[in-house]
């Protein structure tokens, strides 16, 4: 009697337990196919796409070349300048040609996407001036993209800081 009244428990837990397993290896595999997100393929052209924006960028930047420039930003772009000013797109248009790039070297370029979204950093090593002065020296950005219409991609943000030197914080400590 004991036997019979154990055995149909233990047949029940088991089932429980087996379809316990099989719905935790379902949920393993949907959560994998949603982390894995966008096929590689497109996540390749995707980024293909924001690199060469970035290229583009750097061109325009090199030739003070406000269509291209005009192009790439979106109508409520924003931009942090290097001195913490705020920048419209008609103030960074404005501002383009205050700038002469003998040089603009980007590295480090990391970009990472969020849906429909691209962020961008990067290193920049810049030889310019301004008419107030030489701005020349190595910065690290951000940039920000936002597709609109599927394969349209537009800046929508920047932010830019210098990377001080040792001699840099050394007269920025006696100040």
């Amino acid at each position: 009697m004991t036997r019979s009244a154990t055995d149909p428990w233990k047949r029940l837990l088991r089932l429980r337990a087996g379809r316990a397993v099989l719905a935790a290896l379902a949920l393993a595999a949907c959560v994998s196919v949603l982390w894995a997100g966008v096929p590689q393929k497109e996540k390749h052209e995707r980024r293909h796409e924001i690199d060469h924006l970035e290229d583009v960028w750097r061109d325009a930047m090199l030739k003070d070349d406000i269509a291209a420039m005009s192009g790439l930003l979106a109508e409520d772009y924003m931009a942090i300048t290097p001195s913490g000013t705020l920048q419209t797109k008609d103030e960074a248009l404005a501002n383009l040609h205050r700038v002469h790039f003998t040089s603009l070297e980007v590295s480090d370029r990391k970009v990472r996407f969020y849906g429909t979204t691209a962020l961008v950093t990067s290193t920049a090593d810049v030889q310019a001036t301004t008419p107030d002065g030489d701005i020349s020296g190595s910065y690290r950005y951000t940039r920000v993209y936002v597709e609109g219409p599927p394969g349209v991609w537009k800046i929508v943000s920047f932010e830019a800081n210098k990377i001080l030197t040792p001699a840099d914080h050394a007269s920025a400590d006696r100040k």
